[in-house]
């Protein structure tokens, strides 16, 4: 029984989370030859004030793009 857990920024809708563990499932499905029921999927979702690349939090390097009305 696959355990998949999905790292990813909070903000995304809940249809953007519906369609990436529909793809996700289906990929591995197919790739592992097993049924959806089998399989579990745990969205891990973090404050993107806690994610840095290059030195700089994706939360400055980003500014006002990922705010509500951006999302």
């Amino acid at each position: 029984m696959p355990f998949v857990t999905v790292k990813i920024a909070r903000g995304h809708s809940i249809e953007k989370k519906r369609r990436l563990v529909e793809a996700l499932t289906n990929a591995l499905v197919s790739a592992l030859d097993t049924k959806p029921e089998w399989i579990t999927i745990h969205i891990d979702e973090f404050e993107r004030e806690n994610w840095a690349v290059g030195g700089l939090l994706h939360s400055d390097r980003h500014r006002g793009r990922h705010d509500e009305a951006g999302r």
